[in-house]
């Protein structure tokens, strides 16, 4: 449980870095839009000055600076107007799309900045308006821009790390499942040998009882090599009755729990499903078994099934102590586990053996503190 615990705090710790670090990106782009706007506006001013002094010179003055000073005027939009808002001139503006297109742009301006008044003599101004240029409105988007490319990478490598390491998990449940099977049925053969060697060589009634008993311990040790197997490969779906099966994982179980625990089954004899019934008992079972261990001993267990639009549902529900709505899907994981002996796999095989092998769903229902837990299975009904 603390694994996941540390994987949330991480996830919640690299989120805050990554807001800090766009934080930090878009306060310095708008700190240096501002210099450039700033720079901008004084350039505005020293074009409206060398207007002013073209304005004013007469024929013999030089001039050839004032010039250059407005033709270095390459980025700022800017629109020159008299006291009646007459234009007289524009620069950095396509004047080719007519006087409606200027005026809406006067207008566009007159909202954004102040104008720059050049007093031609008294009483007598013109304005000049301006915005600002196309660099900084690129420069004030860049860090969103930038933070959505961020994003998608992140989001893109997550996903990829998520899918190699998920394949990685995948081949290494394969791996161990069928190594368990193969080292299991070596030894189980040889058993079932001896105790078919017993029953010949003894006579005795009582330890024929026992050997009956040593065999069905043996036919349940050969049952789980047999799941074990059946992972990693598709298993043979059939369609049969859920009833007898689920009589089997409850007289199981009942044999296994205590006086004080009641396990009750309501299914219909007609529900049927497509499944494969080694691998279905072996959910069941799981489920079962959490129920007991949340249950410490006492309490109701209830397997209720039912059918509607070509789905069989599945409901285990007993009387234990609830699990937490923050980990209803938690519990799934590999490693996840409250018990000091548990190895957290049971849930995550079984999560696996109806969503991967039935193309089914497994999940908690509901689940109340102290009043207990429903899991639903969903499988696919073809009547």
């Amino acid at each position: 449980m603390d694994i996941y615990r540390r994987k949330s705090l991480w996830k919640v710790v690299l989120i805050i870095v990554a807001l800090l670090i766009m934080g930090a990106s878009l306060r310095y782009s708008n700190e240096l839009a501002r210099e450039i706007a700033e720079r901008e506006e004084e350039e505005t001013e020293m074009w409206a000055k060398a207007y002013k002094s073209i304005l004013e010179a007469d024929e013999n003055t030089d001039l050839s600076f004032e010039l250059e000073m407005i033709q270095e005027n390459k980025n700022v939009p800017a629109i020159l107007v008299n006291e009646r808002d007459s234009i007289l001139a524009t620069r950095n503006i396509d004047t080719s799309r007519g006087l409606a297109y200027l005026r809406k742009k006067l207008e566009e301006m007159k909202s954004e900045y102040n104008p720059i008044e050049i007093e031609l003599s008294p009483g007598i101004k013109n304005y000049i308006y301006y915005e600002e240029s196309v660099y900084i409105q690129k420069l004030k988007f860049y860090p969103f821009v930038q933070a959505g490319i961020i994003t998608a990478f992140l989001a893109f490598a997550y996903v990829l790390f998520s899918t190699a390491k998920a394949a990685e998990q995948n081949q290494l449940w394969v791996g161990m499942a069928k190594e368990t099977a193969h080292q299991l049925g070596t030894p189980l053969t040889s058993l079932a040998a001896w105790i078919e060697l017993l029953k010949e060589k003894m006579g005795n009634p009582e330890t024929r009882h026992v050997l009956d008993d040593v065999q069905k311990d043996i036919d349940r040790l050969e049952l789980v090599a047999e799941r074990f197997s059946k992972i990693g490969s598709a298993p043979e779906m059939k369609e049969e009755a859920l009833k007898p099966h689920l009589e089997s994982c409850v007289d199981y179980i009942r044999r296994r729990s205590s006086e004080y625990v009641r396990l009750e089954l309501q299914c219909d004899e007609n529900i049927k499903a497509k499944f494969s019934p080694p691998l279905f008992e072996w959910v069941i079972e799981n489920l079962l078994k959490n129920a007991l261990d949340a249950m410490s001993g006492k309490g109701a267990i209830v397997i209720k099934v039912s059918q509607e639009a070509g789905k069989v549902f599945i409901d285990v529900k007993d009387t234990g102590k609830g699990i937490p709505k923050s980990e209803f899907k938690t519990i799934f994981h590999p490693g996840y586990s409250t018990k000091k002996r548990g190895w957290g796999l049971g849930l995550t095989l079984s999560k696996r053996i109806i969503e991967q092998y039935h193309h089914g769903k497994i999940f908690v229902k509901e689940s109340s503190p102290q009043v207990g837990t429903v899991f639903r299975i969903v499988l696919l009904n073809s009547t």
